[in-house]
């Protein structure tokens, strides 16, 4: 029976990847600015293989390096009211063509407590994470328009760049092993201290609060190395109080199927889908509910090591998006490095799953 992770794929990296504003707020006053251009608090595929197994007691670290790259364009195209002064509004219809192409390449990084005493019958635990790096967008985009009887049209083309630190998140889970089944309930939430500036088209920051929860399972057979696991959330989002903007309700669902072909080497196939559930609210959101979606799959790859009386893990996995309504999509790679207490070696006829 091959030793397990004493933590695995799951490095959860709650960062936003892009915050490209894909919207005519770019270009006209910032009333009519939207969020975050359907980006999402949640990080579809932060969880993956082995989310719900127990972890070793005590402390450990992971880092994980995130390369995205996205593009978008046509269906933000919308009409819209903004309020030019203050004591009365004014109707202008615009349509945008817009074309957005984006990268980031983001750090993730934080330690995690695991408790040996027992909380309700489970393991609970506890991460933080810190996030920094560097994100890149430029947008090309067609306006089209009438104020009144005065018909209008302009182009124009802006790119910006940002290298800094973003939010810090906190994560307390509780785990609960059955033999071969496992199970998880978790919650998530940040604190809005990244860098974030809602004139800018790429932000590490938030902006808002957030808060996300939800539960997770994992079957894993020791004697054939087969393991399935599914993890399901709920986001709510707070006033962004910049833009007088509220993201509505998000839904999202990772999971992913691996095999441990030898007591080192794991491979298998991960994915996500992602859907907001309600729509945003606000004096800003006047795109409407601009309900965000995205769905996406790939390929995995893990390797465990010793790094002395501690235990190493590499994990790569990369993911291809489809589906996508209101956000940006593309592809994103995934690189954790991990290290944490050794599992222990035990002739008992079920040992404690670690991951």
């Amino acid at each position: 029976m091959f030793r397990r992770l004493a933590l695995a794929s799951r490095c959860v990296a709650y960062v936003s990847v892009l915050g490209l504003a894909v919207t005519a707020a770019t270009f006209i006053p910032r009333p009519a600015a939207a969020d975050q251009g359907g980006i999402s608090f949640w990080l579809p595929g932060t969880f993956g293989s082995l989310a719900a197994t127990p972890l070793e007691p005590g402390w450990s670290w992971s880092t994980l390096y995130l390369h995205s790259f996205v593009s978008g364009g046509g269906d933000v195209a919308a009409s819209r009211a903004i309020r030019i002064p203050p004591d009365r509004v004014t109707n202008l219809s615009v349509n945008l063509d817009a074309q957005i192409k984006g990268t980031a390449d983001v750090a993730a990084f934080g330690p995690t407590y695991v408790f040996a005493t027992p909380v309700l019958g489970g393991q609970f635990a506890i991460t933080a994470l810190g996030i920094a790096g560097r994100q890149q967008a430029s947008i090309d985009a067609t306006i089209t328009g009438a104020l009144g009887p005065i018909g209008f049209a302009a182009e124009r083309s802006i790119s910006d760049s940002l290298t800094a630190f973003g939010d810090v998140f906190l994560q307390p889970t509780l785990r609960w092993n059955n033999g071969v089944h496992n199970y998880m309930i978790y919650g998530m939430m940040n604190f809005p201290v990244g860098s974030y500036n809602p004139s800018r088209i790429v932000n590490l920051g938030l902006g808002h609060w957030s808060i996300d929860g939800g539960g997770g399972y994992t079957y894993l057979e020791p004697k054939s190395g087969w393991e399935f696991s599914a993890v399901a959330g709920l986001t709510y989002n707070f006033k962004n109080p910049d833009l007088d903007y509220q993201n509505g309700i998000d839904g999202h669902l990772d999971w992913g199927i691996s095999k441990f072909v030898s007591k080192q080497v794991q491979i298998g196939v991960v994915g996500y889908a992602y859907q907001q559930l309600t729509g945003d609210s606000g004096l800003g959101a006047t795109l409407g509910d601009f309900k965000s979606r995205v769905f996406g799959v790939g390929p995995q790859i893990g390797y465990i090591f010793p790094i002395g009386d501690m235990q190493g893990y590499l994990n790569l996995k990369a993911y291809k998006e489809f589906g996508a309504e209101h956000r940006a999509d593309g592809w994103n790679a995934w690189l954790t490095f991990a290290i944490s207490p050794a599992a222990k070696e035990t002739s008992s006829v079920r040992p404690m799953v670690t991951k």
